[in-house]
């Protein structure tokens, strides 16, 4: 009896071995009409075999790659869309650049850092005050998530300082940092809307 530990290991494995027996013997037809209609048949079943994926763009073009690589590339058919080449294949794809800015304060982040900067140019008034607790505040949770113990409300306002270059400075006696900062409490509404349902004028 022969296990599948001792046999041929899979290319794709998803199709199990039985599949992958019908692709071979594929391969070894040597009229090249019943070769095509032998894999033909064989797509057949890949494609029932996960009904659910009949929906995603080029379904059928996957299908053939596939079997274009269960093959080792061996199988002379009429493919009727334009195969994978063998050596893209194992081709590793280009490296993903990392970003090269500098972060000053790693643990308060890029997006945050950006955030200032855009604040500490904004005019003054009520949105720039309301941005500028909501930056303080979540300062202070990503202090919290660096350094759990405690975080100091003058260090916050410290870097704020820093990380604006001197253009945003709050002190601790008048500027309130809080732990629980309500984005809705903090946008002004020029015109806050009404909960009062109108009353019908009576005719």
């Amino acid at each position: 009896m022969e296990y599948n530990t001792t046999a041929k290991r899979l290319t794709l494995p998803e199709y199990g071995r039985n599949l992958q027996n019908m692709v071979d013997f594929c391969v070894t037809i040597e009229n090249r009409d019943e070769r095509n209609r032998c894999a033909d048949t064989i797509i057949n079943i890949m494609g029932n075999m996960f009904p659910q994926l009949r929906d995603v763009n080029d379904f059928k073009h996957i299908l053939w790659d596939h079997l274009a690589i269960m093959s080792d590339f061996r199988l002379d058919v009429d493919y009727p869309y334009e195969i994978i080449k063998k050596d893209n294949l194992y081709k590793r794809p280009p490296t993903v650049p990392y970003s090269e800015s500098e972060i000053i304060y790693r643990h308060y982040g890029q997006i945050l850092e950006k955030l200032i900067h855009k604040a500490s140019y904004m005019e003054d008034g009520d949105e720039k005050e309301a941005l500028i607790h909501l930056i303080a505040t979540q300062m202070k949770r990503s202090f919290l998530t660096w350094n759990k113990d405690s975080v100091d409300n003058r260090k916050i306002l410290k870097d704020l300082a820093e990380l604006s270059e001197g253009k945003i400075i709050r002190y601790e006696d008048s500027f309130k940092i809080s732990d629980n900062f309500d984005l809705t409490d903090a946008i002004p509404r020029n015109n806050p809307p009404s909960n009062k349902k109108k009353k019908k004028k009576s005719k």
